[in-house]
């Protein structure tokens, strides 16, 4: 039986580096994108090789350009024979708090292109493949409530790209179910930076009291679900949209504390 191939769009480091492991271990063969981060990259993809046994790729690109959303693809395909999986976690994101008056043409145009337009270029190019083979899935990143469109001060590009995806992500399961393809959203809860490469035994190891369920959430979170929904059992969640927070209102921290970011 042929091993199925995932697609991890920023694959190297934080949620995507726990995506790769958890996927690893259930057999997958990988294509890890990267944009800058090429030894991070490799030295996962050589880990996870030794550990697991799977044929594990790097792609570099930048998902936001649809020349090197083309040449990912198409170094994918010369490796494997097919794209099954596409789990798109890269997503530009500007720290810094801006009202929208203060983006630059640039920035909002690189933020919306990053987090929603390379999901329209990665699925125009995917989808045909897992048409062909009836089967696929197609996971996405979002944010808490994203699928009310809330409002979120200083994140109007990233905020206004990520409920639109929402919306493509939904509209994705509906138009491909014939197919076989799923299409669902995941929605991290407040993972800081330091816990997005570490996994459950260390939070619970790591007391945190502020989180509603007693400890902080971690990559690891977020990768057993997006692992869960690449199962071939998994075909009858579809359209959905995910939240994995903790129990923590997310945007609700995030206003009453000016914003603190993600």
């Amino acid at each position: 039986m042929r091993k199925k191939t995932a697609l991890i769009t920023g694959g190297a480091s934080g949620i995507g580096k726990q995506t790769a492991i958890q996927l690893a271990e259930k057999g997958y063969q990988l294509a890890i994108n990267y944009r800058n981060s090429e030894s991070e990259a490799v030295s996962l993809a050589r880990q996870l090789t030794d550990s697991f046994g799977t044929k594990i790729i790097t792609v570099q690109g930048d998902v936001a350009n649809y020349d090197d959303c083309y040449r990912m693809v198409e170094e994918t395909l010369s490796a494997f024979t097919a794209v099954d999986i596409l789990v798109h976690n890269a997503g530009p994101y500007i720290h810094e708090r801006k009202k929208l008056t203060d983006y630059t043409l640039e920035e909002w145009n690189y933020l919306i292109q990053g987090n929603l337009s390379a999901v329209f270029y990665l699925s125009k190019l995917i989808i045909p493949l897992m048409r062909k083979q009836q089967w696929g899935r197609i996971i996405t990143l979002g944010y808490d409530r994203v699928e009310t469109a809330p409002g979120w001060v200083y994140r109007s590009a990233f905020a206004a790209a990520k409920t639109g995806l929402a919306s493509l992500t939904r509209t994705l399961a509906i138009e491909e179910a014939v197919h076989g393809i799923t299409a669902n959203m995941v929605c991290p809860g407040d993972i800081i930076n330091e816990w997005k490469e570490k996994n459950i035994e260390e939070s619970i190891a790591a007391f945190e009291g502020t989180v509603p369920v007693g400890r902080q959430g971690t990559g690891e979170d977020i990768a057993r679900v997006i692992a869960f929904l690449t199962d071939e059992k998994s075909d009858f969640i579809t359209g959905s949209i995910i939240p994995v927070t903790g129990g923590i209102d997310v945007l609700g921290k995030a206003f009453k504390n000016g914003d603190s970011g993600m």
